[in-house]
């Protein structure tokens, strides 16, 4: 097989596949947009709407829609889904066994 054709198996963390630095933080920040995205979709809140409820300004929900999280912490994201109406629960437990490292997921029950 040549290098063209090479498969990669990638893991969970397309940001750890690509080497970037905080990608397990990188990987719960998009899930977490993700989320908000879709709630503010399935309210067919505008950008604006969507700004007043979160307390922010228009531009930071585009950012948000955009993909640009750096300037968004773990914390106001939680938050964000408080103002769209979620519960946000962190639960701690010790590391599967067949892990490598213990890290951070988000976990998303159908609604």
């Amino acid at each position: 097989m040549n290098k063209e054709n090479e498969v990669f198996h990638g893991s969970d963390n397309v940001f750890a596949d690509l080497g970037l630095p905080d990608a397990q933080d990188m990987i719960v920040k998009a899930e977490l947009a993700r989320q908000i995205l879709g709630i503010i979709k399935s309210r067919k809140l505008t950008q604006e709407k969507a700004a007043e409820l979160l307390g922010v300004d228009q531009p930071k929900v585009s950012a948000l829609t955009r993909g640009k999280l750096s300037g968004f912490s773990l914390e106001r994201l939680f938050h964000f889904l408080n103002a769209l109406g979620r519960d946000v629960q962190i639960t701690i437990k010790p590391k599967p066994k067949t892990s490598r490292a213990a890290g951070l997921k988000v976990v998303c029950p159908r609604s």
